[in-house]
C-alpha cells in the first residue's frame, strides 16, 4: 500500500501497510524491510552533516554460514542487510553456485500483511486508506509531538522532503517512514536489494521456486481493516523519536553496514547487528487495540518459530538447502544460529 505518490517502502513497521495509502492488488508487505542500526550517544537534535561514502560496482559480498546435521545434510545461509548501495553491483557467483545443487531455496523469514483486492476495488479502497494514515482526532504532527521533537522534525523534513504540507497530516508512524526513506535515498542508499532479484532468477535456472517461510496475516476484510485502523490510536511517538535518532545521527552507520556486507567484513556485520527503532516502531502496532484483534502481539515470534522449524525440516530431507536471514537475526544472541546449534547442528561461521 503505497501513499498516493509519497510513499517510502518503509511500510517496515506494520501498519503502515494499512496506513500507506492505496491498497495494492495483492498487497504483501513484509517485515522488516529495511533493519535498522544502532544510534551513537549524541545531542538530541544534533545533526550528523557528513555524507558517508559509499562502494561501488562489483562487490563480492559475505560468506555465507554452513548448517549440517548428522546426515552431512547442509543448510547454506547468506545474511542479508537492508538497505544497502544503490549503485552495488553483487558478484554472486558463490550463491549461484550453491543454488545450482540445492534441492530447495527457503526465503526470508518475517512475517506478511496479505490483502489480496483486484485493480478496481483498490481503487475504491484508496481514499479510507489515505484516510486511515492519519491522525483518527484530525490533529496535526505539530499537536502531537512534542516542541523538541517536533523542532528535530521540520529540520529533518525540510532537508530530506521538502515542502509538503499534506505530511503535517499523517499520523508520527507515517510521517516517519516517509521522512526515513527519503533520507536514505539522499545519502545514496537504495530502496530496493538486488539480492532477492538474483536469487529468484538463479532459482528459476535451476528449477526452483523459493518457499515462503513467512508468517502470514491474512486481511480478508481490507474495508473493515482500514475501519479499524482510522479508530485505533497509536503510541507512536517514540516510534518516530528513535527514527529521527537514526537520520539525525545513524546513516553513516547504515552506510558502514551496506559497505561490509558489500566487501564481505563479516567482524563488521556482526558488530553493527543491533536492533534499533524496530522495535519501537513494530509494538506501536503490536500492542493497539487494531494489532491485538488481527494476532500481531506476537507476530515476530511467531515467524522465528516457523523459520526454526521449515529449516530444520529442510536439512532433514534435502542434501543442500540455500536460505537467506537478515543479520541482526542471524547473529544476535539468542537469534537463528543460536537456536540452531542448541538443535544440536553444526554451525561453520563465515571466514
Amino acid at each position: 500500500m503505497a501513499n498516493a505518490g509519497r510513499a517510502g517502502n518503509a511500510l517496515v513497521w506494520g501498519m503502515a501497510v494499512l496506513l500507506g495509502g492505496a491498497v495494492h492488488a495483492n498487497a504483501q508487505v513484509h517485515a522488516p524491510a529495511q533493519e535498522p542500526v544502532p544510534v551513537p550517544a549524541q545531542a538530541a537534535g544534533e545533526v550528523i552533516d557528513l555524507a558517508p561514502v559509499l562502494v561501488s560496482g562489483v562487490q563480492p559480498g559475505p560468506g555465507m554460514w554452513q548448517v549440517r546435521n548428522s546426515q552431512g545434510h547442509t543448510l547454506w545461509i547468506l545474511g542479508t542487510v537492508s538497505p544497502l548501495p544503490a549503485k552495488l553491483d553483487w558478484r554472486a557467483d558463490e550463491v549461484q553456485a550453491v543454488i545450482a545443487s540445492a534441492q530447495e531455496v527457503l526465503g526470508s523469514p518475517g512475517w506478511t500483511l496479505d490483502a489480496d483486492v483486484g485493480f478496481f476495488r483498490r481503487l475504491t479502497l484508496a481514499p479510507a486508506a489515505m484516510k486511515a494514515a492519519r491522525d483518527p482526532d484530525g490533529r496535526t504532527l505539530r499537536e502531537v509531538l512534542p516542541p523538541d521533537l517536533y523542532a528535530r522534525w521540520a529540520l529533518l523534513k525540510q532537508r530530506h522532503i521538502g515542502r509538503d504540507n499534506g505530511i503535517e497530516k499523517d499520523r508520527p508512524l507515517v510521517a516517519a517512514t516517509q521522512l526515513y526513506a527519503a533520507a536514505l535515498k539522499d545519502v545514496g542508499l537504495g530502496r530496493s536489494s538486488p539480492v532477492s532479484r538474483i536469487i529468484e532468477k538463479a532459482s528459476k535456472t535451476h528449477g526452483l521456486k523459493p518457499v515462503s517461510t513467512q508468517v502470514t496475516i491474512k486481511i480478508a476484510d481490507p474495508r473493515q481493516a482500514l475501519k479499524e485502523v482510522r479508530g485505533t490510536a497509536l503510541q507512536d511517538v517514540e516510534c518516530f523519536r528513535r527514527t529521527l535518532e537514526v537520520i539525525e545521527h545513524g546513516l553513516p552507520l547504515l552506510a558502514e553496514r551496506a559497505n561490509a556486507w558489500a566487501v564481505g567484513d563479516i567482524q563488521a556485520l556482526q558488530r553493527l547487528a543491533v536492533k534499533g527503532q524496530y522495535v519501537a516502531c513494530v509494538d506501536a502496532v503490536a500492542n493497539s487495540d487494531f494489532g491485538r484483534r488481527r494476532g500481531l502481539t506476537d507476530v515476530d515470534a511467531q515467524a522465528h518459530r516457523k523459520w526454526i522449524s521449515m529449516a530444520s525440516d529442510a536439512l532433514a530431507r534435502n542434501a543442500v538447502t540455500f536460505a537467506t536471514v537478515p543479520v541482526t537475526s542471524l547473529v544476535t544472541p539468542g537469534g537463528y544460529i543460536d537456536q540452531l546449534r542448541e538443535r544440536g547442528f553444526e554451525v561453520q561461521i563465515p571466514e
